[in-house]
């Protein structure tokens, strides 16, 4: 519970109902935002997460690929749903913090989804951005084509923390927004410049070389406008104007944040435009979305792999948070190299660090299935036999929630 000028609370039985939905598979309630990948969205995804490949966009030049029409970046799927309702965490401040990404197969322009979630594990451990009380939550989304095909799920977590701790804590309070000298805008602005884009050019299993470097590809300096233009082409969850927000609030009567600040209540979303929102929950600046960093990785590897690789896995762990002024730089290098039930694979690890040289993303590993010479094209994975059994486990989320 909480007043007006207050912040919801943590309590025993939030935790308790939280744990009873576990590991029950569900159809939420709606979709995020896009339910179909047609060429506007994949389009308007690529814009927002300023991916200029081709294969994205340009239907011209998709017709002369294998895939015959325009296509979507993976990440795509941040677009559809990103992480499971149903926590009963309503008012607790959330911040989605990374994931494990496989896919199966590729997003085709025209394609329709529906999605499933599980909500998984919640860990609690003693943080400093909670001030010493956090929770880590855990779920899977499934994303599921108008052909019942299985193509692809994320494992994602987010780090809850009660506002009134978050915001007292402090922990990324202070810090100055960056200025930055005409070379190192030079730096910046060369990296775009010359932003390797494989394409068409295809790249052949055999051809790449263990040690070999990916990147860097650079995002930034990260503006208010990045923030819009991202959600613009990848929706938004609170976003809603008059009777529709009306309706929601009165549904949800906890989901709006007080800020003390300005006296106001309003959504929570605002942390990613406004600074005043995003100090009343200890963080100095407005700040960009966790899955918008991660379409930023997928950015990379699709970059490099080109049209006829195909991004398998990719992994995310996001160590701290990318300010309004601040730069992120992401780089990787081939680790592994081998074949798994015929598919010609590479491991990729990969990072991103901003210009204060701190973690912005941890170092983890991504798959990519590339063509050979020797063995032919891609074969798409299967999905794991767990996943296949949750998607045809779900039930509404009505049932899930049993009435509560």
């Amino acid at each position: 519970m909480a007043s007006i000028e207050g912040h919801m609370k943590v309590t025993d039985d939030l935790i308790k109902r939280r744990r009873e939905r576990s590991f029950k598979p569900f159809y939420p309630r709606d979709i995020y935002f896009n339910t179909q990948a047609s060429w506007d969205t994949i389009r308007h995804f690529a814009d927002g997460l300023g991916d200029t490949n081709p294969l994205f966009r340009d239907r011209a030049y998709a017709r002369n690929t294998k895939y015959g029409c325009v296509i979507a970046s993976p990440a795509f799927l941040y677009s559809v749903r990103w992480l499971s309702p149903g926590r009963g965490f309503t008012g607790v401040h959330g911040w989605y913090s990374g994931g494990e990404w496989e896919w199966y197969l590729p997003i085709y322009e025209g394609d329709e989804f529906k999605v499933i979630c599980v909500l998984l594990d919640q860990d609690e451990k003693a943080g400093k951005m909670g001030k010493g009380r956090t929770w880590i939550d855990y779920s899977l989304v499934l994303y599921v084509n108008q052909k019942s095909e299985l193509v692809g799920g994320e494992k994602g977590y987010s780090i809850f923390a009660e506002r009134s701790k978050a915001g007292s804590a402090g922990k990324f309070k202070g810090i100055p927004k960056p200025s930055y000298t005409e070379e190192e805008l030079r730096r910046i602005y060369d990296l775009y410049e010359n932003e390797d884009v494989r394409g068409a050019e295809t790249r052949f299993w055999e051809d790449v070389e263990i040690g070999e470097k990916i990147g860097p590809m650079v995002k930034g300096p990260l503006t208010v406008r990045d923030i819009i233009t991202w959600m613009m082409g990848g929706g938004s969850q609170f976003y809603k104007a008059h009777k529709i927000a009306y309706d929601w609030v009165k549904r949800h009567p906890g989901g709006l944040m007080f800020v003390k600040e300005l006296g106001e209540r309003d959504i929570p979303e605002l942390v990613h435009v406004f600074d005043s929102y995003a100090r009343e929950i200890g963080v100095e600046r407005a700040y960009d979305y966790g899955c918008q960093r991660m379409s930023w990785l997928c950015n990379l590897l699709t970059n490099w792999m080109g049209d006829e690789g195909f991004l398998w896995k990719m992994k995310g762990d996001l160590r701290s948070f990318n300010m309004v002024g601040d730069t992120t730089f992401y780089e990787g290098r081939v680790v592994k190299k081998y074949m798994d039930d015929g598919r010609c694979c590479v491991d990729i690890e990969a990072w991103a660090t901003n210009q204060r040289e701190e973690t912005s993303m941890a170092p983890a590993v991504s798959t990519v299935i590339l063509p050979s010479k020797a063995h032919g094209p891609v074969i798409y994975p299967e999905p794991p036999f767990e996943r296949a059994e949750w998607v045809k486990k779900a039930k509404p989320l009505e049932e899930i929630l049993g009435g509560s």
